[in-house]
């Protein structure tokens, strides 16, 4: 049996399968409702027949209780600062990276490092402290860890606060429905709670399940520009996780929320080629026939089958297939798929997407990751929208690539279905009940669920699954002030300071020394710089650049030159023409090298302001890698 791992498998009475309707909820609406979230408990049955009809063996081992010190020892490892927890004979890297943190973040750096260090008394080993390293940490840091010391009580003080005080509210709770917000990713998001908590009270979120209700977000465009996951060089990319780790435990902190990881597990070995088969394995097999796929082939023919005859089916997703076609399909897919001879066109769609359930399901590991599914389900727990949406941002930030890729390929189908609600009748909290026992349900993990929670835990994973979806666009933008730190990273790592205790101060005023510089930069009204499409021309572009100069404008002008003076064309079968001239949309400029590793440029980037920010870098015409050329 499998009741240990399938609890919430359990139906619970019929008065709890309704939603609570927020107030002044369509009714059509709360019919709707009432339905997915019975749908929610029908698809738990599903998956638990499934798993007993089998009786296989879990894939993943459980997960181990850890011992007091060992969380916060993987923390430290996670974010890069193992070296903390020794000696001071490597703190090169603990330097550099720590000069680029705020003090929220550096004071959760150093919590980490005293629970650990309180845990570790009895033995002999010294644990280094945030402010011994990086001093001029300290005098900042002192006032938030006061008003941090008892993050249990955060919400405790807030919620008994003055709410009649006159204060800006930042809320974003959903109070106006449709209702366009500002979502800044220019400042830190555990800053922003820090100014929240000092100055501002929340009221508690209202869960609406209607997705036209849900409030808009909007990222202001500040002079940089937007940077999407994709912009950056995969060594950029590399950097981004540990920042957004130490970013996401200052914002619990701040917010009084224990960040919640279990421990990695080892995976068992199977002797399949594609259900219960790792991600990273399933792509290296993948690669092995079509280089650069970041998606398991698997998963595309899934979701491309679906695109093609599945969007209209009424109740797709939620309207099971036969549990017995279903693993008859699977033993032919095994065997057939990599042959190209399994026939697509003869599977009925509700197969299809039995089979895609299973897929995720049956991955080794949850595709949210064993380290991070508690935290994704915790996301619930945060009261305001905005700061859900902050959560959800920085996890999935870190979730590896392979998970990252996935998981979007899986929201923007699930987003396909949603638009076409009037003829499959599954709107966004439809979709949501029926893939979140999916995500959130593992069988390799304990399901260890408090007598009553059931109801609870059930709408908070559909929730956390409705706003991955509905939001999926902001949610895969990295922050403006991850992109600054990873720019911090790598010019500290270029300078190649001398780094030991005895010249902290010098370090200090080196790297302030050359803030001034930057700052002097600043101050040039004008430059000339060259800008070069060697895969595209022999010649480069020189452009003037002022206050107002934007991406756009230099592309248009590369346009313009191209099409006007006949410059010497390296390969004219790379460019798309129509009518005699080139899209500029086709083309995309980048920045290389100086602070970055490579950087593709939103098109609303003021270069005048990127050039004082990274002026030993240069700038580089390609084409767009995913538009479809046509001749």
């Amino acid at each position: 049996t499998r009741n240990c791992l399938y609890k919430m498998s359990q139906l619970p009475p019929e008065s709890l399968l309704a939603s609570p309707v927020s107030e002044g909820t369509n009714p059509k609406v709360e019919s709707l409702d009432n339905l997915s979230m019975d749908s929610f408990w029908l698809e738990v049955e599903n998956i638990k027949q499934s798993a007993e009809a089998e009786q296989e063996e879990c894939s993943l081992a459980d997960v181990k209780a850890q011992e007091e010190g060992e969380a916060e020892a993987e923390w430290l490892q996670d974010a890069g600062l193992s070296n903390l927890l020794g000696d001071c004979a490597s703190e090169r890297d603990n330097i550099v990276l720590l000069s680029t943190l705020t003090k929220t973040q550096a004071a959760a750096v150093q919590r980490r490092l005293d629970t650990y260090s309180q845990s570790r008394r009895r033995n002999k080993h010294p644990v280094r402290d945030v402010r011994d390293i990086f001093g001029v940490v300290s005098s900042e840091v002192t006032a938030t860890e006061k008003k941090e010391s008892r993050p249990d009580q955060l919400w405790h003080n807030r919620q008994t606060s003055n709410v009649h005080r006159k204060t800006q509210d930042y809320s974003c709770t959903v109070r106006n429905p449709g209702k366009e917000e500002v979502f800044n990713m220019d400042v830190a998001y555990s800053e922003q709670a820090a100014v929240l908590l000092k100055g501002s009270f929340l009221s508690e979120s209202v869960k609406l399940k209607d997705g036209n209700a849900l409030t808009k977000f909007k990222i202001p465009k500040g002079r940089l520009g937007v940077t999407r996951i994709g912009d950056l060089s995969a060594q950029d990319m590399k950097k981004i996780p540990t920042l957004a780790l130490i970013e996401l435990t200052a914002l619990c902190d701040v917010l009084g929320f224990e960040l919640k990881r279990n421990k990695a597990a080892k995976l068992k070995t199977t002797e399949k080629r594609l259900f219960g088969v790792p991600l990273n394995t399933l792509l290296e097999n993948d690669q092995k026939l079509l280089p650069n796929t970041k998606v398991p082939l698997l998963l595309q023919a899934l979701l491309s089958c679906l695109e093609k005859r599945g969007l209209e089916t009424e109740g797709i997703l939620r309207v099971s297939g036969s549990q017995t076609r279903i693993k008859s399909l699977e033993q032919k897919l095994e065997r057939d798929f990599y042959t190209g001879l399994f026939r697509w066109d003869e599977v009925h769609q509700n197969d299809v997407s039995g089979l895609l359930k299973r897929f995720i399901r049956e991955l080794p590991a949850p595709l949210l990751t064993a380290e991070y599914l508690p935290a994704f389900a915790a996301v619930q727990n945060i009261p305001d929208l905005k700061q859900r949406l902050q959560a959800l941002n920085l996890l999935i930030l870190i979730l590896p690539e392979p998970n990252r890729n996935t998981l979007k390929a899986l929201l923007e189908f699930l987003s396909k279905v949603v638009a076409r609600e009037n003829n499959n009748k599954m709107n966004l909290w439809n979709v949501s009940t029926v893939m979140a026992p999916n995500l959130f349900m593992h069988k390799g993990l304990p399901n260890k669920i408090p007598e009553g929670k059931e109801k609870q835990l059930a709408e908070g994973a559909a929730d956390v699954v409705r706003m991955m979806i509905h939001y999926q666009d902001l949610l895969w933008t990295v922050s403006s002030f991850l992109v600054a730190q990873v720019r911090k990273l790598n010019e500290s790592n270029s300078k190649r300071y001398q780094f030991c205790d005895k010249r902290i101060k010098h370090l200090l005023r080196k790297i302030h020394a050359d803030k001034d510089k930057v700052e002097k930069r600043q101050a040039e009204p004008s430059k000339i710089v060259k800008v070069h499409a060697s895969l595209l021309l022999k010649d480069s572009l020189e452009v003037h650049l002022n206050n107002a100069t934007r991406v756009a404008d230099v592309l248009g002008q590369f346009q313009k030159n191209m099409c006007q003076h006949g410059w010497n064309i390296v390969n004219t079968v790379n460019l798309l023409k129509c009518n005699n001239s080139m899209e500029c949309t086709n083309l995309l400029l980048y920045e290389v090298g100086g602070n970055i590793g490579e950087h593709c440029l939103d098109p609303d980037t003021y270069l005048l302001d990127l050039y004082h920010i990274n002026p030993h870098a240069e700038w580089i015409i390609k084409q767009n890698p995913s538009y479809p050329w046509v001749f």
